[in-house]
């Protein structure tokens, strides 16, 4: 299989559009700005997906579904958010077609003009606020705690698989509380169980943290985030989970009788992680051979090849494969026994190792005599013998030593770009030749942050969650700072 890859160290960029596309993930699509998720790629999102649902499902919430179209008015009624979002909207303004007079083809038919156009949602808090007004009258109404699996759209032109497209699957929360308290313990909890996934199963570690009043989420009093950082020192947003306090509330006149009797506005969130997390899954542990995937959330853990000349070999090496693979999923390991014939045992490696399957068995006569497998990691690319007594117990802690393995390589890659500077001199150097995180004193002003990222690109990615106050100076403007900041470049 040739899978040549442009080194990461020749093109980190290149590098990963070569790997998504050659390890079968997704490709892009007939349509500008929009990919093609392809079924391996698909594969890996619906694990994320089903584990993400399930630990929304233990946190007390519930999946529903919204309209994909939004009445332009909508989006009208809460100034900040439709400022956030304006240049981003994709506008529907007719709803038929017909054939051209001149027989040139098809083209919009004017006489079917909307009365009012419809945005194709790049987010949903708007019609999900209108449709709360009618479910919310009394504090016995609250909370609501919804969850819907769906597609945005936000017009995207300057594209990359995964990480920035026109078009790309997520979830977003929508929640409602009758209490300002109850609305920011929401919020906060689900930074947590988004940092709980992403380092637990995607095997990234992450800094939580609040975002600056410019980085906010357009309608937001807070937004809560987890940062991520990429082998090639840049940062990658990987979740947000927003206290958009009464706001859209106020805007959609939603209202319930609290126990009192009195009418108050509900206090709201909103939160979502998307399809930019294969990208930071990509990023984080790939090298140059191919993908290297966390165990927790590979499609296939376990691939096992045999190497035969002629039927009768591969009959009997079937035998006593076949007995392993049962036993392996009965476990609840997924595993492949890829026995094709029209590709040779070194076509198959090369596919595997591509494709970040942690762990593959190779198996052939020699090992048939000797009782044996030879077991490869991918994540180290180390081989040995198993006796195939012990295979099943070195395949279980194997799965477990590469998912905590990978997580450890991150976590050291992370530390070793988390930089301390106090002057802007020093900042300006670590930015533009090493990369990774810096961390500095900020004077808290827009102005001042605005500076920073005109002049190198880097921004203000979070203010780590419950970092410790220092005294300090700004490093640009010399005025007083109680704590410092983290800055990246940024996906």
């Amino acid at each position: 299989m040739g899978k040549k890859l442009t080194s990461r160290s020749e093109d980190y960029s290149k590098w990963y559009n070569e790997l998504v596309v050659k390890a079968n993930l997704a490709e892009n699509s007939g349509v500008r700005g929009c990919m093609v998720i392809k079924p391996y790629g698909f594969a890996i999102w619906e694990k994320m997906q089903a584990q993400l649902d399930k630990m929304f499902k233990e946190t007390g919430h519930e999946n529903a579904y919204f309209p994909l179209f939004i009445p332009k008015s909508y989006l009208s009624k809460e100034a900040s958010h439709v400022e956030g979002f304006a240049k981003e909207c994709a506008v529907v303004t007719h709803y038929r077609l017909k054939n051209a007079e001149d027989g040139s083809g098809i083209v919009v038919d004017e006489d079917a003009k909307l009365e009012e156009e419809l945005i194709v949602r790049p987010t949903s808090e708007t019609i999900i606020w209108d449709t709360y007004r009618k479910w919310i009258q009394s504090y016995r109404d609250l909370p609501i705690l919804v969850n819907q699996w769906a597609n945005v759209v936000r017009w995207e032109m300057r594209t990359r698989l995964f990480l920035r497209t026109a078009e790309f699957l997520w979830q977003e929360g929508h929640t409602a509380h009758a209490t300002r308290e109850e609305a920011l313990e929401e919020a906060e909890q689900m930074m947590h169980v988004y940092a709980d996934f992403v380092e637990n199963y995607m095997g990234v570690p992450v800094i939580k943290g609040t975002k600056t009043e410019s980085e906010r989420f357009a309608g937001a009093e807070e937004t809560y985030c987890i940062e991520a950082l990429m082998q090639d020192g840049k940062a990658l947003q990987a979740g947000t989970s927003h206290f958009l306090g009464q706001n859209f509330a106020k805007a959609f006149d939603v209202k319930f009788a609290n126990r009192e009797g009195k009418q108050e506005h509900v206090w709201a969130t909103s939160w979502g992680v998307s399809t930019r997390l294969m990208g930071a899954l990509v990023m984080t542990h790939s090298d140059d051979n191919g993908l290297v995937l966390p165990p927790k959330l590979a499609p296939i853990q376990v691939v096992i090849v045999p190497i035969y000349k002629g039927l009768e070999q591969l009959e009997a090496i079937s035998e006593k494969v076949e007995p392993l693979v049962k036993e392996l999923r009965s476990k609840g390991v997924s595993v492949k026994y890829d026995k094709r014939d029209t590709h040779k045992p070194g076509f198959k490696f090369n596919e595997y190792e591509l494709k970040g399957v942690p762990v593959r068995l190779a198996i052939g006569q020699r090992d048939l005599e000797n009782g044996t497998y030879e077991v490869a990691r991918r994540d180290t690319l180390q081989k040995e013998s198993v006796q195939a007594e012990d295979i099943v117990g070195k395949i279980e802690s194997l799965l477990q030593e590469i998912q905590e393995n990978i997580y450890q390589n991150a976590l050291d890659y992370r530390a070793a770009h988390i930089t301390h500077v106090d002057t802007y001199d020093e900042f300006k150097q670590v930015i533009a030749e090493k990369g990774g995180f810096v961390s500095a004193h900020w004077d808290g002003s827009i102005e001042t942050e605005d500076k920073i990222k005109e002049e190198t690109k880097a921004t203000i990615r979070c203010i780590p969650w419950k970092a410790e106050e220092e005294e300090g100076k700004c490093m640009v403007t010399g005025k007083p700072s109680t704590r410092r900041v983290l800055f990246a470049k940024a996906y």
